[in-house]
């Protein structure tokens, strides 16, 4: 249920009755108020609702677990702050995030709830603020205004009860729409008449379906069905219309606005999935180690422990070695948990916030026609872009720029729309042709081109079946004219295939002029034609196909349809077969040349039989239940069986129809992304940013989407692989000294190192440079990525981040702890300082570990880095001097002489650093943990370089060869003068070579098909240029599906 959601209502409402001017009427339902509520806190739950939903997180309350042991004398060795610090640091970041958002979901609330509306209150218009409206209000709307809550239009300034809309915030289509009051109530249009109305609407209960509305008026002893049509939704905007009336029929959260802003479903990159089975794991080897130590403490205290109480007492007496066993265990699960530390979810977010940043700045992926930049509207999938295994497009029109332009068609059997030269060959458009001239026709469309002159001929010859194509055209379509000046026609149309279809019947002859709910104005060749529309069967993603019936003004009643060729051609009587095969010829024909095609029918119905249908019309218009499935049973009787007649034209019912296709570039609507996708891409066409609202990542053409993938995809997933190998492998070095020390100090569960290094190593000492490295990492340069799509394998593959690599990360940390202790160890052992004194204390040695630490772990970054920045150097040289100058600060006399029990240590970096046996052994260590690495990159490099090496050795040769032939460049002699004077522009040359000057003999728009595997990579280093037209994501593989705008998806 959506925050603010009236509970009771929404589980036991089955329908909904709305009285109008009545509240007292409506108050017993107890519907929603209008006030919305979108935020999740206020200022006394904050906290401990934060807290709470923080600690539905495993890790979080795993670290809270790990901090009430440390505050159990028995068990802890380590300081309390030792974990307290870096968990409240990352409730406190988390928190402060969640605190910002709720903040501005309360400015925002306020904001909506307290705008004014006029409201019908005791027989005058009062101004209320939306929260107070309620349902059965009436309400008065005004030119640009916003839909207060869900209304059934009753009246507006326009005739015919008409309105026009922008449903921008609903959908994201910025055209404008048409809604339309019931005649009934369209003459409800002062304030008198409508304190009056008591009408009641029975409707179906609240739900998010945007453009589906069943209901019925009741008033006056009738019934009248209402749709969709006479609704106007919250969050529409009022266009080009000077008032209207509306009756509140949902209110607040049961809005469709409001039912539609539901949490959305979370989703996990592949990389996070194996993480949490990693974690798993770690967590299961951590118990291990922890269960090995215990049965070591157990071992230790019954042979040795007993007679060792004189040197190390316990503070109570334990006589159990099981219970000592079993207190150290949980001591070292404390001193142990760094191998996952808490910061890692931290640092992986802040990674993710930085690669969606780069998204939203890249200036190669921004439209400059449109200003649109690339956007990432989620900062969870960035890696998982660099592992996409299948492309799906919901249409070939996603892959355009979705601009309608009416090309070819087949009427009769002729095709239209190809030019022929004196031999008969196919001639190309381009300079040496003239368009058609319009010119007898002077309320053409001066943009339009066509350049088949032989169909303008057929319908100023006129041909019948070319005449009736273009009627039906200019018919059966949900366009709105405007006439600003006599003969400027602006068409208003919901979707560029219909604005297309009409300016092409426009531009032949057959204006469409205007409309009102029951005519359709038509000048036909000049002569205005005004037909009756007796009903508008309309276009659904199920039935593909859309109809008029009209009554022309010889009374003779015709259906017009449109739709797509697999539904239309079943609904043809088959009685002219070769027509069809030669109209389904042109139809591969068109098919081939990449056109989108619709399918034109008609047929004439006598009187007594429409009547008939009508009625059925109106009875399941009527129905209380099952309304949709009933209208579209009685659609679809009307529109079968229909016949194709080669020539000529026929009277009665179901004779005569003529057939014909048209093309356009583009397919009808699309639907929102497939929630299975794991990415969706929505582009931003020309129907508005339905795609883009639904998206996990948009752009406004899809040529952009190579980019996407091949360079920040890949680079995602790179940095990411490479930050988490590192993160595991630093702190495994990091916490596995303390299992080989353990064997040595008798299994107490003593620490290695000082507590506030154990504190500061994951937060200060090591978090930036990592951060860097996964933040800005790269190994090839962008323009290489996009030239090799082979460098996107290893993402597709999961080379670089799986089980295997790690295991090798956790192999390489376990191998650098044992040299970090025991290389320590042996020199200790027998080391003496210059002044002759013992040098193997334990503050010393845990100096020299902590310093070996810190410095191999730097350098293995470095090595790790493959593209250095100011910050990659400012991070890590700034973490090391960090580290020196909090350890000499730790172990200084202020600190001591202020915190004497916390800094006990005074001088001891200082007289273990200047000791050189250390710094030798420090070397020793750093030597002996990096050289192994380096040897084994440097064998793969020599013997099985994979390609981003092969690439990156290429780069280098590159760039030395370049260098070399600058150092050899003669130097300039003495100098001589010139006439030189010869006018030439700057930059043409480099136009000729381009070709942009020169006229194309083709061109050809590549198909992109989805195919298995990384067959797609080779597709597109085949075609790794640009083509002149192609702007621009499921899986049971990774992949992306991608809706059009276009509105929805790599849906």
């Amino acid at each position: 249920v959506p925050w603010g959601q009236n509970t009771a209502s929404f589980v036991a409402e089955e329908e909904r009755r709305a009285r109008a001017n009545d509240r007292e009427y409506n108050e017993k339902f107890q519907y929603a108020s209008n006030c919305i509520k979108t935020s999740k806190y206020n200022i006394l739950t904050f906290l401990p609702v934060n807290l709470f939903e923080q600690f539905q997180e495993v890790a979080n309350t795993y670290f809270l677990f790990l901090l009430i042991l440390q505050l159990i004398p028995q068990v802890s060795s380590l300081s309390w702050f030792t974990t307290i610090v870096p968990l409240v640091l990352v409730l406190a970041i988390t928190a402060v995030k969640d605190a910002t958002d709720d903040y501005f979901r309360h400015k925002s609330d306020d904001q909506v709830n307290n705008r004014q509306s006029q409201v019908l209150i005791d027989g005058s218009l009062q101004q209320e603020q939306w929260m107070n409206v309620r349902v059965g209000d009436i309400i008065k709307l005004e030119n640009n205004q916003f839909v207060a809550a869900d209304l059934l239009l009753l009246s507006s300034s326009e005739p015919h009860g008409l309105c026009y809309i922008e449903t921008a915030e609903l959908d994201g289509e910025t055209n404008m729409k048409v809604r339309q009051a019931i005649p009934v109530t369209s003459e409800l249009g002062d304030i008198s008449r409508l304190a009056k109305f008591d009408g009641e609407v029975v409707c179906e209960p609240p739900n998010n379906k945007l453009d589906k509305f069943s209901g019925t008026l009741h008033w006056k002893g009738s019934k009248f069905p209402l749709s969709n049509q006479n609704t106007l939704l919250r969050g529409c905007v009022l266009r080009n219309t000077e008032w209207c009336f509306g009756l509140v029929v949902f209110a607040g959260p049961d809005t469709k606005l409001m039912q539609n802003s539901g949490r959305t479903k979370f989703k996990r990159t592949s990389i996070d999935r194996l993480m949490n089975t990693l974690v798993l794991w770690i967590f299961g080897f951590l118990v291990c180690m922890g269960v090995i130590l215990a049965i070591g403490n157990a071992i230790w205290e019954h042979e040795v422990g007993t007679r060792f109480q004189v040197y190390l007492p316990w503070d109570e007496a334990v006589d159990s070695a099981f219970f000592s066993g079993f207190l150290s265990f949980w001591s070292y699960i404390i001193i142990l948990n760094t191998v996952v530390p808490i910061s890692l979810y931290v640092s992986v977010e802040v990674i993710r916030l930085g690669h969606s940043y780069f998204i939203n700045w890249d200036r190669k992926m921004f439209c400059a026609k449109r200003q649109t930049p690339a956007e990432a509207r989620t900062t969870t999938l960035n890696e998982e872009l660099g592992q996409v295994e299948y492309v799906f497009s919901d249409k070939t029109g996603t892959l355009t720029q979705n601009i309608m332009v009416f090309n070819k068609c087949s009427i009769s059997g002729r095709s239209y729309g190809d030019v022929f030269d004196v031999l008969g060959h196919r001639a190309e458009l381009g300079e040496r042709l003239q368009p058609v001239d319009f010119s007898f026709n002077p309320l053409a469309d001066k943009k339009f081109l066509f350049w088949d002159p032989t169909l303008l001929e057929a319908v100023k010859m006129g041909d019948p079946h070319t005449h009736e194509f273009f009627r039906l055209l200019s018919l059966c379509h949900t366009v709105m004219s405007e006439e600003k000046n006599e003969g400027e026609l602006y068409y208003k149309a919901q979707s560029p295939d219909e604005g297309a279809l009409v300016t092409a019947a426009r531009n032949f002859g057959f204006v469409f002029r205007s409309r009102t709910p029951k005519t359709i104005t038509v000048h036909e060749m000049g002569t205005a034609v005004t037909y009756q529309l007796l009903a508008i069967l309309d276009f659904n993603n199920i039935r593909k196909r859309m109809s008029v019936i009209v009554r022309n003004p010889e009374g003779r009643i015709r259906l017009y349809c449109k739709g797509a060729d697999t539904i239309l051609l079943d609904r043809l009587r088959p009685s002219a077969n070769e027509l069809l095969n030669t109209t389904a010829d042109h139809l591969n024909e068109y098919a081939g040349e990449g056109l989108r095609t619709l399918v034109l029918a008609y047929k004439d119905l006598d009187e007594e039989y429409y009547e008939e249908w009508a009625q059925r019309r109106l009875q399941a218009s009527l129905a209380p239940d099952s309304r949709e499935d009933r209208l579209a049973s009685v659609y679809e009787e009307v529109e079968n069986d229909m016949v194709v007649r080669p020539r000529g034209l026929g009277r009665g019912r179901g004779r005569g129809p003529g057939l014909g296709r048209v093309c356009d570039l583009r397919p009808p609507p699309p639907a929102h992304p497939p929630p299975a996708a794991h990415i969706g891409v929505g582009i931003s066409g020309q129907e508005g940013i339905q795609a883009v609202l639904a998206s996990d990542y948009s752009f406004s053409q899809f040529k952009f989407l190579q980019r996407l993938l091949l360079v920040h995809g890949r680079w995602s997933y790179l940095r990411m692989c490479k930050f988490l190998c590192y993160f595991f492998y630093k702190n495994f070095a990091f916490t596995m000294v303390h299992f080989w020390f353990g064997f040595f100090c008798g299994f107490s569960a003593q620490t290695v190192y000082d507590q506030y290094f154990i504190t500061l190593y994951n937060i200060v000492y090591t978090s930036l440079p990592v951060l860097a490295m996964g933040v800005f990492d790269q190994d090839v340069p962008e323009q290489r990525s996009m030239e090799h799509p082979k460098l996107y394998e290893p993402g597709q593959l999961n080379l670089l981040f799986n089980k295997r690599e790690f295991f090798v990360c956790i192999a390489q940390g376990i191998y650098t702890s044992v040299l970090m202790f025991f290389i320590p160890y042996g020199v200790f052992a027998e080391a003496a300082q210059d002044n002759g004194a013992q040098l193997a204390d334990y503050q010393s040695f845990a100096v020299t570990v902590a310093t070996s630490l810190v410095i191999v772990v730097s350098v293995q970054i470095g090595l790790d880095t493959g593209y250095w920045t100011a910050i990659n150097h400012f991070f890590i040289w700034g973490s090391l001097a960090a580290y020196f100058a909090i350890l000499f600060a730790m172990h200084s006399d202020g600190l001591f002489s202020m915190f004497p029990n916390q800094f006990r240590f005074v001088g001891n970096a200082q007289s273990t650093l200047a000791q050189p046996a250390v710094w030798l052994t420090i070397a020793l260590t750093t030597v002996v943990c990096i050289l192994p690495v380096l040897a084994f990159r440097f064998l793969k490099l020599s013997l099985k370089p994979d390609l981003s090496d092969t690439v990156r050795y290429s780069q280098l040769v590159r760039k030395k060869r370049a260098q070399h032939r600058c150092a050899r460049r003669p130097g300039r002699g003495s100098s001589r003068r010139s006439g030189y004077a010869f006018a030439h522009q700057e930059g043409f040359g480099e136009l000729i070579m381009s070709g942009k000057n020169m006229r194309l003999s083709s061109l050809a728009l590549a198909g992109f098909a989805p195919r298995s595997g990384s067959g797609w990579i080779e597709s597109l280093r085949r075609k790794r240029s640009d083509s002149p037209g192609s702007p621009g994501g499921g899986r049971e593989g990774r992949g992306a599906v991608l809706p059009r705008h276009c509105p929805s998806g790599f849906s």
